[in-house]
């Protein structure tokens, strides 16, 4: 592999990688490769990787590349949660699947797929996606290209890894409580999650946790992000619902100005506060909001953050218990409690078995909740609140959780850290968080904005606006392919 192609992927997003291959300018074969390759040169320091699918990439490189596909022979990674890729392991991050294979691909996988994208393996996730850190007894810790002592969020923490040390410009993942925003949050690079309704969930889920899951991607560049939901939204076949109509393409949207917003400001929310670095990420974003000729006002979101985490759970719980019973269906024997983690066990055990009543009753707040915000929203366009309250943890801080503890000590140990992100999940807000500050000691936190439900376009515009103002792309972890695999 010669040093050029290693050059063109340090310096090309997905969108400019897939027209150097209409262009001749390089091959999908030899993209693949030097994914491999960089891949390969990080990975020992990240542990991102759930399963190796090389061969395949191989293959389909060399025969299933469309010059018209928007991103023709552009390698990236699938996330191993809840997102069935033909041929590959199914772990979603636990010893409770074994060796299990996919026959399909989720509809998401398909559609990026036909869009010309090469899968060259699986990313690594917790067990059940329910974790703020990637961290699972299966896989073991999933390690933070900026400091690897440190966590990369969860649970699309192996995609987002991936993706800030440059291994490929984007990567596959899903969001059920802030899955592509923490860990966007964590590695420095840029995390949408679409309006509920926007993607597809199919063809094994009908809605993720209660319509409250959805997924896209982790990129570098937002017009990737633009791009590649251009590629793959909209509802799949038989539905539950869809996502307002979009009348013009995200990708235009990215090179549009976004106006003059009215953005409603969030610092922090009780009970758990945001720390001094958290703050003073979201005031450097609302002043550089503001000198780009934006209105800020300072606000209190209208939401009980116990009383929502809980009810939030209260989806969670019985939906991961309906997976566990369907997985031992399927197997043909049940799924012992030994095959789950702690966290696991300690969430089924409180809620996994809740009444019909219960969990409809969860689902109602759900729906007032995102009543009450849409009102809330009549006066502004968006909602700017710190991604996560503090920086990325060590490895071990946030998992460290055994039986003899609570769901009250989980939704402490993780929502003290991310109270924000699961809200737009519930509300189905299309929500995003933007790399703009970096601590003394060179950690990212995030910024997070929440659009109208279906305005995307709105987050987009402004975040091609902000990266054009205050660039991420140059800002490189120490732990990145860009030097490792030269």
């Amino acid at each position: 592999m010669t040093r050029d192609i290693h050059t063109l992927m340090d310096s090309q997003d997905g969108v400019g990688l897939a027209e150097k291959v209409r262009q001749k300018d390089v091959s999908p074969t030899e993209l693949v490769t030097a994914v491999i390759d960089r891949l390969e040169a990080v990975n020992p320091q990240l542990n991102a990787l759930a399963e190796p699918l090389y061969e395949q990439a191989q293959k389909a490189a060399r025969e299933d590349v469309d010059m018209r596909q928007p991103f023709c022979g552009v390698p990236t990674f699938v996330k191993d949660l809840f997102s069935p890729l033909n041929g590959a392991r199914m772990a979603s991050g636990s010893f409770a699947l074994g060796e299990a294979r996919a026959e399909i691909d989720a509809e998401a996988v398909a559609r990026l797929r036909r869009a010309g994208c090469l899968f060259v393996g699986t990313s690594t996730s917790p067990e059940f996606g329910t974790s703020y850190t990637t961290e699972s007894s299966r896989f073991g810790a999933t390690r933070n290209p900026w400091n690897p002592e440190r966590s990369v969020g969860g649970s699309s923490g192996g995609a987002a890894a991936l993706v800030a040390a440059r291994v490929v410009p984007f990567a596959h993942g899903n969001d059920g409580g802030g899955s592509l925003r923490v860990p966007a949050s964590c590695c420095g690079i840029f995390g949408l999650k679409p309006t509920r309704g926007r993607m597809p969930s199919g063809p094994m889920v009908g809605e993720g946790w209660g319509g409250m899951g959805t997924p896209h991607a982790m990129t570098l560049s937002v017009r990737d992000s633009a791009a590649l939901l251009d590629a793959t939204s909209g509802a799949d076949l038989e539905a539950p619902y869809a996502a307002p109509e979009q009348r013009d393409s995200f990708l235009n949207a990215v090179e549009r100005s976004p106006g003059t917003l009215r953005i409603a400001v969030v610092e922090s929310m009780a009970p758990w506060e945001s720390g001094a670095e958290a703050r003073e990420a979201v005031k450097i974003t609302a002043s550089l909001c503001e000198s780009l000729g934006h209105r800020v006002e300072s606000v209190s979101l209208p939401v009980n953050l116990p009383e929502f985490i809980h009810n939030t759970f209260s989806i969670i719980a019985p939906n991961t218990q309906n997976f566990i019973n369907t997985l031992g269906e399927m197997r043909g024997s049940p799924v012992k409690d030994s095959e789950l983690e702690p966290r696991t066990r300690v969430m089924l055990r409180e809620k996994g078995h809740l009444d019909a009543t219960t969990y409809i009753a969860a689902i109602e707040y759900m729906h007032a909740l995102g009543r009450t915000v849409a009102g809330f929203m009549r006066d502004y366009d968006l909602i700017l609140t710190p991604t996560l309250t503090r920086k990325p943890p060590i490895i071990g801080e946030l998992d460290a959780f055994d039986d003899t503890l609570s769901l009250e000590d989980i939704i402490h140990q993780f929502h003290s850290y991310s109270p924000y992100t699961a809200i737009f999940n519930a509300t189905g807000q299309p929500a995003m968080s933007v790399p703009l500050y970096w601590t003394q000691d060179s950690l990212p936190i995030g910024s997070h904005f929440a659009a109208r439900f279906g305005d995307e376009s709105t987050l987009l515009s402004l975040a091609a606006q902000l990266e054009q103002a205050r660039p991420w792309a140059n800002k490189r972890p120490p732990v990145n392919a860009m030097t490792s695999s030269h």
